[in-house]
């Protein structure tokens, strides 16, 4: 992961192209003729060793004729001219490389990157459109146009569509901060990208197009990191997967690659759209509602609901279709909002949820109806729409509605319907902020995105550590279950073993007899756990029992027992004459009638590794295909958050006479699977089908477990690294207690309390600036932070003098390693008035044996030369100043941590 040189992609002080040509038509001829209208401020060298002069100007024969290292090289030669160009390149002190060239084979194409890679030089590409970065007037593509400066970042995998987009957003107005075409991302790809955007000042929001993900867990770290700053909205080609026909269990087969992909998005607390008009749509609505869009817990829920404004029914209409389509619930009127309408609205309007105000409203009327509504909070989000009239003129309407607007402006959308008729009224609200739509269904689908993209952003929010199950799982159990499993080269455990594995984890299960294929021991058996019973084919070769005619239910006596042992032997011979059957598994019925079947399930997912799924069970969990999918490790309100996904979560909560389920024993089975997937790294599948889930809680009737002795999955597989509970320290400093522990996203308001104890001098040391306040954005940053690549530990300690704070933070440090783990920057402060304590020290010392742990080879900092209390424990702690240093007023220094 790394951002290194990408300054010299986005902002070059010099460009050279290689290839740059005349003729006609040619990438060369098209890339020089792009960059040279630009406007781009920099020094501009076409090099071409068959030509003197290329349009005009002077060419150069060679890299090393130029007369100066260009920041910047653009490549449109033949494959086998790229490698030699980029290491001449490199040598010279190109920073970066934009590889146009197509065709290479797979060995030229590592021979450019090892070229590159001896000289730090970033490539995008190659077989790439290039790049387009409108704000420092830089076209270093061979678009057929150029691109309008504006506020959004667009990344693509298809050149091809990076030319249609921009035909499409220059019909619209749309503006980019950048506009980048990755090609075959053989170095710099979305991960490196989504880093440096999440930073850069001139981009607003990301969009992406993708086709595929080759680093996953750098593109998720990425991704939290970028979606924590800014909108990011993703289009995702590839909606089937035809692997998931191949799968060897129900799961296998439902979390098909890309249901998982959705997942995957949802965590990073990114947005994903299914089309390119609604990448610039969301990209509208989130930018309105940005501050309304991020997940907190003191944002007004009524929000989420939606009443309908309209001067024609049947806008009104379509629009309430498409909100029940998309789950937006429309919200109802009160009585003293209806009457308060009453008094402004003739006796003929709709006296509901859509607020039809007739088609003949004059301006009066529109701005009645809209004072009124928002004067009422539980009108939650209005939707404005409105078709032309020739009572009035529309623009006369948006004029007199405007002021109403700019009160609460981010309770307001609104959807002009027509063309040229409703251009100005729409030209006016878009001018002041609001978002417009053409139609009613794209502005409910809109907002139908704004409250997806709220539900990712509190996903985002959520670091559990990897064992967050309700009842600590017995972990010695697991691993004694399956051992026989692995020495025997066994693929899947036995029901028994698979239901001795939920036992273990404290997942209630159906109680089981193993008995031979034979009848009077299954009677024998039955007549142990009591009538009626189940009958079960035990078979290693047979996972899918129900396919095969190998399960009979309700058997209530000797008889029926019998005839079942009988029938389902002759069945399942014939089914599967190769099974090795080595009897049967005889369990007592559970009789829950009330209790809704439901499936549990994980999966080794190629590109993701362990996922959750969940959904409704039972023999047709296919056919309904009522399921959703989370990436682990999941603690409480990832569960809930998951199992609110499904349709059968409407029927959890209860219907008439039957009483809610226990969620709470349904997720704690979601949490105990979660942990297990971390833990027991040879579990690769699981299937608990049916779960029955009733008022009694719940229990698990069948099960099925996939293990695998190389061990693939484990925490160490997970796209998410869990909160690393295992730093967690308990000591004692200063006869009070102590915890010095890795920072979570929920200490936001302890930190913020900590930051503002903070002397001005203390914060100019640590930051070289003095600041009087932090915005919410840097305060998310400094605290949601990604275990994967960084690193903050704080001390805590219980709180003194209430305030209602259970704990309070005493200091902290932080380090940030480098892509290739060579070096971590580290800051470090502690609470002005506990300074000269050792805080300090204990926090260095922290950080320093973590560090070490994790294979970096020097810490370093930059210190201000009159820090004289940091300069003394640097020293104390074996830090040297470095060989270079940067700044008179400052020191380098460094620590060999190897």
């Amino acid at each position: 992961m790394s951002i290194r040189h990408l300054d010299s992609l986005f902002h070059p002080r010099s460009v050279a192209v290689f290839g740059a040509s005349d003729r006609p038509a040619s990438v060369g001829a098209t890339v020089w003729r792009n960059l040279k209208a630009g406007g781009f401020a920099g020094a501009l060298y076409p090099v071409n060793p068959g030509r003197d002069q290329v349009d005009g100007d002077r060419a150069w024969p060679s890299a090393a004729a130029l007369p100066e290292a260009p920041e910047l090289a653009v490549i449109c030669t033949p494959p086998d001219t790229v490698a030699p160009l980029i290491a001449e390149l490199g040598a010279r002190g190109t920073r970066a490389a934009i590889v146009l060239t197509a065709g290479q084979t797979a060995a030229q194409k590592q021979a450019m990157l090892d070229a590159a890679r001896r000289h730090l030089l970033r490539i995008l590409g190659p077989n790439c459109l290039g790049l387009l970065a409108p704000h420092v007037g830089l076209n270093a593509s061979f678009a057929h146009r150029a691109a309008a400066r504006g506020p959004l970042a667009f990344v693509s995998q298809s050149g091809a569509l990076v030319t249609a987009m921009l035909d499409w957003a220059a019909g619209r107005g749309v503006g980019f901060s950048q506009f980048v075409s990755l090609g075959e991302h053989a170095d710099i790809d979305f991960g490196d990208l989504l880093d440096w955007l999440a930073n850069d000042q001139a981009t607003r929001a990301i969009l992406l197009y993708i086709e595929s993900v080759e680093s996953p867990r750098k593109f998720m770290s990425a991704a939290r990191a970028a979606a924590r700053n800014k909108p990011v909205i993703v289009v995702k080609a590839g909606r089937t997967s035809a692997g998931q026909q191949a799968a060897a269990s129900h799961t296998g087969a439902l979390a098909g690659s890309d249901i998982v992909f959705d997942a995957a998005i949802r965590r990073a607390g990114m947005l994903r759209v299914k089309t390119l008009q609604d990448l610039f749509d969301a990209a509208q609505t989130l930018a309105h509602f940005r501050g309304a869009a991020a997940a907190d817990d003191n944002r007004d829920p009524r929000l989420d609901r939606l009443t309908l404004v309209t001067n024609g029914g049947g806008a009104g209409v379509m629009a309430a279709d498409e909100a029940a389509a998309r789950g937006v619930e429309l919200a109802p009127l009160s009585d003293a909002t209806r009457d308060a309408l009453d008094a402004g609205l003739p006796r003929n309007w709709s006296r509901a949820n859509p607020v039809d105000i007739i088609g003949d409203a004059p301006v009066a009327r529109y701005e009645h109806t809209l004072r009124t509504l928002l004067a009422d909070p539980d009108s939650g989000t209005l939707l404005f729409m409105h078709a032309p009239t020739a009572i009035v003129p529309s623009a006369e309407i948006a004029a007199a509605l405007l002021p109403l607007t700019k009160a609460q402006p981010q309770r307001l959308l609104a959807c002009w319907l027509g063309g040229a008729a409703v251009a100005e009224a729409r030209q006016a609200f878009q001018a002041a902020g609001v978002p417009c739509y053409d139609t009613p269904e794209a502005a409910v689908e809109a907002f139908a995105m704004l409250l997806d993209y709220r539900r990712n952003q509190a996903q985002l929010l959520q670091a559990p550590p990897a064992g967050s199950a309700p009842v600590a799982p017995d972990l010695a159990r697991v691993r004694a279950v399956i051992a026989p499993a692995l020495a025997e080269g066994r693929e899947w455990l036995t029901e028994p073993e698979a239901k001795a594995v939920l036992e273990a984890i404290a997942v209630p299960v159906a109680g089981t007899r193993i008995v031979g294929a034979d009848a009077d021991a299954a009677v024998a058996a039955a007549q142990a756990v009591g009538w009626p019973v189940a009958l079960k084919i035990l078979s290693p070769q047979i996972t899918h029992k129900s396919d095969v005619g190998g399960v009979a239910l309700d058997l209530a006596d000797d008889s029926a027992l019998r005839s079942a042992v009988a029938a389902m032997l002759a069945r399942v011979r014939a089914a599967r004459p190769d099974a090795d059957i080595a009897g049967f598994t005889v369990q007592r019925m559970v009789r829950r009638p009330r209790a809704l079947e439901l499936i549990v399930g994980a999966h080794l997912d190629p590109l993701f590794g362990p996922v959750i799924l969940f959904g409704a069970g039972g023999t047709a969990v296919e056919v309904v295909a009522d399921r959703a999918i989370a990436l682990p490790p999941l603690n409480e309100p990832l569960a809930r958050a998951l199992v609110d996904r499904t349709r059968i979560a409407r029927l959890l909560a209860g219907w008439r006479d039957v009483p809610a389920a226990d969620r709470a024993a349904v997720h704690g089975v979601l949490m105990a699977v979660s942990q297990l997937l971390a833990e027991v790294p040879e579990i690769t599948e699981l299937d608990i089908n049916p779960l029955l889930a009733d008022a009694q809680g719940v229990i698990a009737l069948d099960a099925r477990v996939r293990v695998d002795a190389r061990a693939p999955g484990g925490a160490a597989a997970f796209a998410i690294r869990p909160y690393p509970a295992q730093l967690v320290e308990q000591l004692s400093w200063r006869e009070r207690p102590l915890t010095l522990r890795p920072i979570r996203p929920e200490d936001e308001p302890q930190h913020l309390a900590f930051l503002q104890k903070l002397d001005p001098v203390d914060i100019r040391m640590r930051v070289f600036y003095s600041r009087q306040s932090i915005t919410r954005t840097e305060l998310a940053r400094l605290t949601q932070i990604d275990y994967e690549r960084e690193m903050a530990f704080v001390a805590t300690a219980p709180a003194e003098g209430g305030g209602g704070a259970p704990e309070e933070t005493l200091g902290v440090v932080r380090a940030t390693c480098d892509p290739d783990n060579d070096s971590a920057e580290f800051g470090i402060v502690v609470r002005s008035d506990l300074k000269g304590g050792g805080l300090g020290e204990l926090l260095m010392r922290k950080l320093i044996d973590h560090l070490r742990a994790r294979g970096t080879k020097r810490l370093v900092a930059t210190v201000l030369r009159e820090n004289a209390r940091m300069l003394e424990l640097a020293r104390d702690l074996g830090f040297r100043h470095a060989t270079e240093q940067p700044e008179a007023d400052t020191w380098a220094i460094e620590l060999p941590l190897q």
